[in-house]
């Protein structure tokens, strides 16, 4: 068993292409099955409109946001589940004054993030 704060990991920025405002502690010590990533998305901000190989569960802490999906766009805000399904293209927005705040649990090893 692990446990952690969130307070313990440091924030990385996410620099690559299309990312803006973005910053991510990732979780994952003991796991190549699975991650837990923490974004925190500045106002204004957003990730690149993309595809990952894996399967995402998003449960939103703090903020609203927007996800772009493959046909539509949706508003999400603390509370909030979203499933994204392996190679489904999205992006997560923020428009709002605050920032945006989730978690996100995928399959896969970390070092394949790739948003």
């Amino acid at each position: 068993m692990i446990i952690r704060k969130t307070d313990e990991v440091e924030f990385v920025e996410l620099n690559e292409e299309g990312n803006r405002g973005v910053s991510i502690k990732t979780f994952s010590e003991s796991s190549n099955r699975f991650s837990m990533i923490y974004f925190y998305i500045h106002s204004k901000g957003h990730t690149s409109y993309s595809s990952i190989k894996e399967e995402s569960w998003i449960f939103v802490l703090k903020g609203k946001g927007v996800i772009r999906g493959e046909n539509a766009l949706y508003t999400v805000e603390p509370g909030s589940l979203i499933y994204i399904a392996s190679g489904e293209k999205h992006s997560f927005e923020n428009p709002f004054d605050e920032p945006f705040e989730f978690i996100c649990f995928k399959t896969g090893n970390p070092q394949t993030l790739m948003l």
